[in-house]
């Protein structure tokens, strides 16, 4: 049995698609989408001359147009992702990526591999839907890690601006104008929507159930409890504060503890795979003598699934609810 590289061609193609997705990305809609932009996106739309409500109706839809998408084969598994990354592409754009990548793969499986047509079709569409997946998990992940550290420093801006005898409403502009991306885009939307008269607890329940984020409901109950009760919203809020900065302490010392377990999991899951590669590697003919035997294929189904349901087990074990 002759070594193939036809994985590592695999491989390659995956990883390429993989970054041709956040080139297109970023071409479409320029470096100001980006999370590390030092200019929040918001602002960046209304310095080249759009008008605030253009800004607040074009936000709007790209951070709800996902979840209303829901019902599009195959969209469903990746809806909730998007909406949390805030993806700017449209649920049919994002589609439409899938098939031209898919396409792309097809080409690169049909230069690159000799393997039969149905299955060059099936990897293409497991690659173009896979590497959308994946960019559109890390945006997610990645975004919603940054909501939770910059949240603290947010609530203690509005409790310093409240302190000083600005209104709420201005307390939340001025978060939307001091704080970087991705939160100050999200408190522009709520400010520009308390602008037009829409209710700043309402706004703010509805970020914190479209972000599926449990401090941002403890900020909007406690903002709307204020409203309807009164009381000094900057203690409150500066109370809050302090419990968000240990819960997010308590979340970080619990993903170090937990940490041990999950690459544990991931090792012994990918140490199957590696020893396979080094025994075909040293001997290419080891599994000569078995490969015809009737057992051989659904063996190595069963050992794939097994790998799998170990990963699986050990993130259940190991995700702890803070």
């Amino acid at each position: 049995m002759e070594l193939s590289a036809e994985p590592i061609i695999y491989g390659l193609i995956f990883v390429g698609v993989l970054v041709l997705v956040e080139g297109i990305y970023l071409v479409a809609f320029g470096k100001s989408i980006s999370l590390n932009s030092r200019v929040n996106r918001r602002l960046e739309m209304l310095d080249k001359g759009a008008g605030r409500e253009q800004v607040l109706e074009q936000l709007r839809k790209e951070m709800q147009q996902h979840m209303k998408s829901t019902s599009i084969p195959l969209y469903s598994l990746l809806a909730e992702k998007a909406q949390k990354a805030a993806i700017a592409f449209t649920p049919r754009q994002l589609i439409m990526i899938m098939i031209g990548l898919a396409f792309i793969a097809f080409i690169g499986l049909s230069i690159g591999t000799e393997t039969e047509t149905p299955v060059r079709v099936l990897a293409s569409v497991g690659i173009g839907v896979g590497a959308v997946y994946m960019w559109v998990n890390k945006k997610a992940t990645t975004r919603m890690n940054m909501l939770s550290e910059q949240l603290p420093d947010a609530v203690e801006l509005m409790v310093r601006s409240l302190r000083v005898g600005h209104p709420f409403s201005s307390a939340i502009q001025i978060v939307s104008k001091e704080v970087e991306d991705p939160i100050a885009t999200e408190f522009g939307i709520i400010a520009d929507e308390a602008a037009y008269g829409r209710d700043v607890g309402e706004a703010l329940k509805e970020m914190a159930e479209r972000l599926d984020m449990q401090d941002l409901r403890f900020l909007s109950v406690a903002v709307t409890i204020q409203q309807q009760s009164g009381g000094n919203l900057a203690e409150v809020l500066a109370g809050l504060a302090k419990v968000i900065r240990a819960r997010f302490r308590l979340f970080r010392r619990v993903k170090a503890i937990t940490a041990e377990a999950q690459w544990s999991g991931k090792f012994l899951s990918a140490f199957p795979i590696l020893s396979l590669i080094v025994i075909l590697v040293q001997d290419p003919g080891y599994y000569d003598e078995v490969l015809d035997h009737p057992y051989f294929i659904p063996c190595c189904f069963i050992v794939g699934i097994m790998l799998t349901i170990n990963l699986i087990v050990m993130r259940w074990l190991t995700n702890i609810k803070v």
